[in-house]
């Protein structure tokens, strides 16, 4: 069956309809890894958004369930040049087109997702639609496309109640604004019992249980349209517990203590983005998901000071706030197909709970 892309600039695509056959609006976003497809696919920081995978091959190794990042998957839609007909893995249970029906994804394959890539990198995000319906009118969808945005995606992926992951060794509360379950996995499988909580629980809810150490995690979205989980952040921030955020979180927590954050261009999202530690210089490979970013310019150098850059384009990767058990990364050291460089951020915050015993 025929697929079309329309993008908002009135660009239009023709391609090959995969998965489901519904007709989608979304905003259009591109992802520059080569493996870890599933792992995309589940990830919530994804809803509201289509990806487009640049790498040209997808689906060779199909579907094991077992990597799921999240029970289902996120985004709106899901856009390549070639998705593979016949999958070679041990691991194996399902082919790609498969799990794409079965969760009511609708795509696109067969375009040129290179010349895709470069306009949005060109023009900037943008919204597009995916379709299969061949009598479409341009000059009817193009004001319905511009129209999208993101909105009240956080509350549409987090948790809908507290769950508890056993562990004998430090208590961690994770908020869950989106979380990857390997974020869960990494404390855990490091002896922390880990209590996830939906997003807007109150910060009161969570210090009465006393943890050792508060994970705030990943999400989708405008930080800015989280309000209510700004005001908790702070809340916790003058807690003093030990804080750990990544992403969302990350972005969270500068918003709570008076920073501002901006959209990007074209966001960073991929397994390849080079990021710098400003104490070390030493440079780690890292897997990203995001389309905002911490303005440097507006923090305040008594609360916060930048701790990681990212080498391509000079932003922001990270924040160590002054006289507080708290550090922030824009990027994802639980990535999960990988790289695993950054992973010993998890120890770090390990050692951090430790001092307050």
């Amino acid at each position: 069956m025929k697929a079309f892309l329309i993008l908002e600039d009135g660009t239009v695509f023709n391609g090959t309809s995969i998965g489901s056959t519904r007709e989608v609006i979304s905003e259009i976003v591109f992802n520059t890894s080569m493996t870890g497809y599933l792992e995309v696919l589940t990830d919530p920081s994804y809803a509201g958004q289509a990806v487009t995978m640049t790498y040209p091959l997808i689906g060779n190794y199909g579907v094991c369930y077992k990597d799921m990042e999240s029970l289902k998957a996120w985004p709106d839609g899901y856009i390549v040049r070639e998705l593979s007909r016949m999958p070679s893995n041990f691991r194996c249970e399902d082919p790609i087109q498969k799990f794409l029906a079965d969760n009511d994804i609708p795509g696109i394959s067969g375009i040129d997702t290179r010349a895709l890539t470069k306009i949005l990198r060109e023009k900037g995000t943008m919204n597009g639609m995916i379709t299969t319906n061949e009598n479409y009118n341009l000059d009817e969808v193009l004001p319905k496309i511009k129209a999208y945005s993101v909105k009240g995606v956080v509350d549409k992926v987090t948790c809908k109640e507290k769950k508890v992951l056993p562990g004998k060794g430090y208590k961690v509360a994770l908020m869950d604004f989106g979380a990857k379950n390997n974020i869960a996995k990494s404390l855990n499988s490091r002896g922390c019992e880990v209590t996830i909580y939906p997003a807007r629980t109150t910060a009161e809810e969570i210090l009465s249980t006393n943890p050792d150490g508060i994970m705030l995690s990943n999400g989708p979205g405008d930080p800015k349209e989280c309000e209510f989980e700004i005001a908790e952040i702070k809340k916790l921030y003058d807690s003093n517990v030990p804080i750990f955020a990544i992403c969302l979180g990350h972005q969270l927590m500068a918003l709570a203590t008076g920073a501002d954050t901006h959209k990007l261009k074209y966001g960073h999202r991929g397994a390849n983005h080079p990021v710098k530690d400003l104490q070390t210089g030493k440079v780690y490979i890292s897997s990203q998901n995001h389309g905002y970013v911490v303005d440097e310019t507006t923090l305040n150098p008594a609360v916060a000071k930048p701790a990681f850059e990212n080498v391509n384009d000079k932003t922001n990767e990270g924040l160590e706030y002054i006289g507080k058990n708290i550090f922030t990364v824009q990027f994802h050291p639980e990535a999960c197909a990988g790289p695993q460089d950054t992973a010993y951020l998890f120890d770090r915050f390990i050692e951090m709970m430790k001092k307050e015993d």
